[in-house]
């Protein structure tokens, strides 16, 4: 029982460090990405007489943080916007929330070319808009990307 304590006394400090340790750092950075702006305009909806509003997110994939959507099939969890990146064509980038429709879990996704999985229950969601992801409406312009989050 004694070694059990002493282990415990020993060995908690630095789980809990490990474990808390990178998001506080990463809460507290105070880097700006200048890749990437968010907008909110507002918009009107044909089938209502009231107005929304919706949010646009511009992407300048020519920043290195996007090289990964260079080509076809590329993709990236971009964790700063909660959103899934994948490039289908030159003209089409897909963008989907990287909340898991299983369990919310945003960090650990990966993808083989058509699903994306998610690593903490091993999910899969083909890489489609009529899928169980949410897809967000996009448009390429060159090499900037708007995306509709609203």
């Amino acid at each position: 029982m004694k070694n059990r304590r002493n282990f415990l006394k020993t060995a908690c400090k630095p789980i809990v460090l490990a474990t808390l340790g990178i998001p506080i750092i990463e809460a507290c950075s105070s880097e700006d990405d200048s890749s990437v702006s968010t907008q909110t305009t507002s918009s009107s909806n044909n089938s209502s007489s009231q107005g929304g509003t919706s949010t646009e997110l511009i992407i300048d994939l020519d920043d290195n943080t996007f090289s990964s959507l260079q080509e076809i099939g590329g993709w990236l969890n971009f964790t700063s916007e909660n959103i899934l990146l994948v490039r289908i064509s030159d003209s089409e980038i897909r963008v989907f929330d990287n909340a898991c429709p299983h369990q919310g879990t945003r960090n650990q996704w990966s993808f083989d070319g058509t699903n994306f999985t998610c690593a903490r229950h091993g999910n899969s969601f083909g890489a489609t808009c009529s899928g169980s992801m949410r897809c967000f409406d996009t448009s390429l312009d060159g090499n900037i990307l708007t995306v509709d989050l609203g």
